[in-house]
Formats: C-alpha cells, sequence, structure tokens
C-alpha cells in the first residue's frame, strides 16, 4: 500500500495494491502497519460509519473539536465521489485552503484526515458508499460544521449536479462567522495533540 501526504499536512492518500484474478478482485483497504509506517502511531479504531448517498448529495463540511477531535478514514466500496479536505486550523500555512480527492471504486484509495482538518464529499453516482474509521465516537456537543459553500473557502462543485444537502448542512455558518465565535481548531494545539499521538502510540 502506498501512502502519500497531500498538500495539506495531515491529510493522507492511501493507495492499495489491487490483486485482480478470472474470480474477481482482493485488496487490503486498510493495512494498520502502512499506516503506522506513515503517520508514526497506530489508529485506534472508535467506531465505523456507513452512509449511501444519491448523485448530487453534499455532505459536510464536519469536524470535531480538538482535543480530541476524530480522525477519519475514509474509503469508497461503491460508486465515486469527490472527498474534500478543509484546513481549519487557525495559524496553519494552509488555513482556509481545501483540496479535493476523487474516491471510487476503481482504484479504491483512501484519505485519512487528521484532527482538525474538515471533511465533506459530493457523490457523483446514484448508490454511491463511503464507508469511514473514526478515532472517536460521534459526540454532538463537540461536532462543527462548515458551510459548504461559504464563499471565503470557495469550494468548487462540478458543473451540473444536482446539489442535496441536509437542512443543517445548508444552514451552517461561514468561515468567518466560526472563526469570529472561536469554533476553529488552534493549528498549535493540533500540534501538540499530533505529538501526543506519536509519543503514545495510538490515535
Amino acid at each position: 500500500m502506498k501512502a502519500t501526504e497531500l498538500s495539506i499536512s495531515g491529510a493522507w492518500e492511501f493507495v492499495p495494491q489491487q490483486f485482480p484474478d478470472n474470480r474477481g478482485n482482493f485488496m487490503v483497504w486498510y493495512d494498520p502497519r502502512a499506516f503506522a509506517d506513515a503517520l508514526g502511531f497506530e489508529f485506534k479504531l472508535v467506531q465505523a460509519n456507513h452512509s449511501v448517498s444519491r448523485r448530487g448529495v453534499l455532505r459536510g463540511i464536519h469536524w470535531a473539536d480538538v482535543p480530541p477531535g476524530q480522525g477519519k478514514y475514509v474509503y469508497c466500496p461503491r460508486g465515486a465521489m469527490l472527498d474534500i479536505v478543509v484546513d481549519l486550523r487557525v495559524g496553519s500555512p494552509t488555513f482556509g485552503r481545501y483540496e479535493v480527492a476523487r474516491l471510487d471504486a476503481v482504484d479504491y484509495r483512501a484519505l485519512y484526515l487528521s484532527e482538525g482538518l474538515g471533511h465533506g464529499f459530493v457523490a457523483l453516482e446514484d448508490d454511491t458508499v463511503l464507508t469511514y474509521l473514526c478515532s472517536e465516537g460521534y459526540a454532538p456537543h463537540r461536532e462543527r460544521i462548515l458551510n459548504i459553500r461559504d464563499e471565503e473557502v470557495g469550494i468548487e462543485l462540478p458543473v451540473g449536479l444536482e446539489p442535496v444537502l441536509s437542512d443543517r448542512d445548508a444552514a451552517g455558518p461561514s468561515l468567518a462567522e466560526l472563526r469570529e465565535a472561536g469554533l476553529l481548531p488552534d493549528y498549535a494545539e493540533c500540534q501538540r495533540y499530533y505529538r501526543s499521538l506519536r509519543s503514545g502510540g495510538t490515535a
């Protein structure tokens, strides 16, 4: 499995080796050794989520307060999506930037998003499945939302898709509103948390 850090630090792409034959295909979509080699600690699985979305569904941008935040390892076993990573860590060299990666049932690549990074996606096909492993369980009082249409971040969505958002996501605040309210993660605090994971060996 090949691991590559994206231009936003703390976001990693993992590409599995596939073994197709006349019976079908086989791959390891999550390898704890490859993860630990890349990030320097073991991923602690607390919760595993599974979502199914029709074409055009937009989910996000979501994250959880740090610490402990919520690290996510996301994978698309069916369909196709554009997975969106936003650096929300105030003080980060890439604060406010976003990166998009296509996840699909062709390359079967996965993404890991460190605590403090915002995550969202748009489904490109009907019945697109996203499976994601989480380092912490869902805690409503720590969950935050950035409006995926925030003009300051400027996320470009595919032309021709009819967007479908939940009422909660559609009413999400802007980056400026979140910053003014002090609800964005702090880059230095996130770095301290990452160091604690590496020293302790577990997410």
